[in-house]
């Protein structure tokens, strides 16, 4: 990573006083990061328990007030809340003359630009898209998380300056987004941050089944590993029974999977299907492997699902103990600022913090 030369002082905003409507896990973090650039938070709006919390742990002795008193107190207002509640809190505001000329609006959504404030841009706020490519946990660590990270940042042109500088303040790295590019730019990092969430806690799961005691100790040097390939070397990287062509291996985790775990079937076989694609079209897995590999997939989709759980008895042929394995078995609510939130730890589920949206890092949560 490049270091990111330091601002002149006429590169710098000027000293602001700074708000927040949604105090989920990401907003007060910002303020708190921005807070040490200098900025004053004035003004936070919250409305569930865990926000109040979160808001007295990182904003102390800033006060609780509505999203339309938080507007009338700052310079910069963050708007961090849910991706889906974002839209209509922005036509609240504007149409209830909240937004003030001048005044610099924020949100944090990874999926939107800027364009999702235009009823703020007509009533004369500057808009700007600043997503932390970051999960938040909500406590004071995430200030610490944020130097180094990588922000998308979408702006007009005239305000790119501005968003840059603040980006840098908060001790981030700003990556320019195109407007056109946000839902992808999202979906990328909800693939990496999510899915990745997903795919370490039914790991984990399996393994404990599997009789052993500590599946994080066993799996985090092998992910960290993994992940620093992955980065390093992209699908050069790829290892395991999918990359060599080693279908009766494959057919074994199958087997076992419907017996153990047939709700992990599905997407064991989708991203199998999607790792034999890129094993072949990288040159790692060969053509005449991958034919066999590819059949046994197609027959394990044709399997029984969860609601069909086979019963445990003598293996198939081919997926029992005797099949030759692999030495290596290695994320209408009308105007409610603080609407109800996804996180990576828990997407779209009920029982999650209501003042805490997804970063898709989500990648983080707001």
């Amino acid at each position: 990573m490049n270091p990111t030369p330091p601002l002149e002082a006429q590169d710098r905003p000027a000293r602001l006083t700074v708000g927040v409507v949604g105090a989920g896990r990401v907003g007060p973090a910002l303020a708190a990061a921005l807070q040490l650039a200098g900025h004053r938070p004035v003004a936070v709006s919250g409305v569930s328990d865990a926000s109040v919390r979160r808001a007295a742990e990182l904003l102390p002795d800033v006060p609780l007030v509505t999203p339309a008193e938080v507007l009338a107190r700052a310079d910069l207002v963050l708007l961090t809340v849910p991706d889906d509640a974002l839209a209509d809190l922005v036509t609240g505001l504007a149409e209830t003359g909240a937004v003030r000329p001048g005044q610099l609006l924020v949100h944090t959504s990874g999926r939107y630009g800027t364009a999702v404030l235009d009823p703020a841009t007509r009533a004369g706020a500057l808009p700007l898209a600043l997503h932390p490519a970051m999960t938040f946990t909500g406590t004071s660590v995430d200030v610490q998380r944020l130097a180094g990270c990588s922000f998308g940042v979408t702006a007009p042109e005239e305000l790119r300056m501005a968003a840059e500088a603040l980006v840098i303040e908060m001790g981030g790295e700003p990556e320019w987004i195109a407007e056109s590019a946000r839902p992808l730019y999202h979906a990328a990092l909800a693939i990496g941050a999510n899915h990745l969430v997903t795919l370490v806690a039914q790991s984990m799961e399996l393994l404990a089944d599997a009789g052993v005691r500590a599946p994080d100790r066993m799996l985090g040097p092998l992910l960290g590993a993994a992940l620093d390939n992955a980065l390093r070397s992209g699908d050069a990287a790829l290892t395991g029974p999918v990359a060599r062509g080693d279908a009766g291996t494959v057919a074994a985790h199958v087997a076992e999977l419907r017996r153990h775990s047939p709700q992990s079937v599905a997407g064991y076989l989708a991203m199998a299907r999607t790792t034999a694609d890129r094993a072949l079209a990288h040159g790692l897995l060969k053509p005449e492997l991958a034919e066999d590999l590819l059949g046994v997939l197609a027959d394990a989709g044709d399997g029984p699902g969860p609601a069909a759980r086979p019963a445990p008895g003598p293996a198939a042929p081919g997926t029992g103990p005797d099949t030759p394995r692999s030495p290596e078995s290695p994320d209408g609510r009308g105007h409610n600022p603080d609407g109800p939130g996804h996180g990576p730890d828990n997407p779209d589920g009920p029982g999650h913090d209501p003042d805490t949206p997804d970063h898709g890092p989500e990648g983080g949560d707001r």
